[in-house]
């Protein structure tokens, strides 16, 4: 269930802005299990609710058509944070953009959309109705990670504008750091080693699962594009793909579940 109060800076909300809504529940509903309701907003058009299990589960996403046809499809992830006002002008500040002022979605919340320095784009809401429980069963977000030509710039922008800790590793001789938000490692951010010809920096989610392997196979049946097939980090067994209408998600095998325990994943 979702958590009483998710902490500032923390992930609080993520969803999919899908070319082809039916496609895209198919797919997830395939391998996450979902269920969906739909919600007519005014002035907004319809917002799909996903849920686990049935559609009275609890809450893990939202789903929505492409604003414009030239965008691409893309899961946003959302931060809360406590005045949308002050956020906007740290944004600014920090050299990010803002792409929608704070808005009021009906009796959803309060929430506005950001890039930054490297085009990345991102959201910030207030607490509202909707809230997901992170990291707290599978099938739901677990990670974020920020896939970026430069982690330095990532590091300055999101400390200034979300207070975000950052601490720096090195896997398999590469820098990457991961972020804290209060007490709890939440995310990331990672260069890719050969990133196709001007990919932008991106904000992936990463779903629990408790078989990548398995998962990931599953996923290509459905038809999604394996891009790093099941691979051992610290954080866990992972693998990174795009679902059938091109957005991009992980899925992982946590070496550790929110309360500290042992996941099963392999060595």
């Amino acid at each position: 269930m979702p958590e009483a109060a998710v902490p500032l800076g923390r992930p609080g909300w993520v969803d999919l802005a899908s070319p082809d809504v039916s496609a895209s529940k198919r797919f997830y509903r395939g391998l996450f299990g979902w269920s969906d309701f739909t919600l007519a907003v005014p002035s907004y058009g319809d917002y799909e609710i996903l849920t686990l299990g049935d559609d009275q589960g609890p809450v893990v996403a939202g789903l929505q058509s492409l604003a414009d046809d030239a965008q691409p499809p893309t899961w946003t992830c959302y931060f809360r944070v406590e005045n949308l006002q002050d956020t906007a002008a740290a944004v600014e500040a920090a050299g990010g953009q803002e792409l929608m002022p704070p808005t009021n979605v009906a009796d959803l919340g309060q929430v506005a959309l950001f890039q930054d320095r490297q085009g990345a784009d991102f959201g910030v809401a207030l607490p509202g109705i909707l809230e997901i429980g992170f990291g707290t069963e599978p099938s739901t977000v677990c990670w974020i990670e920020l896939m970026c030509p430069d982690i330095r710039q990532p590091r300055r922008f999101y400390g200034a504008v979300l207070g975000w800790e950052a601490v720096d590793h090195v896997h398999h001789g590469r820098p990457w750091i991961t972020w804290k938000a209060g007490d709890r490692f939440f995310g990331g951010a990672v260069s890719p080693d050969e990133p196709p010809p001007h990919t932008p920096a991106q904000w992936i989610p990463y779903f629990w699962v408790t078989d990548c392997d398995a998962s990931a196979a599953r996923a290509a049946e459905l038809g999604a594009h394996i891009q790093l097939p099941p691979t051992d980090a610290p954080p866990g067994r992972y693998a990174r793909l795009t679902d059938p209408t091109g957005a991009g998600l992980g899925i992982i095998t946590p070496a550790r579940r929110p309360d500290g325990a042992e996941t099963s994943t392999r060595s």
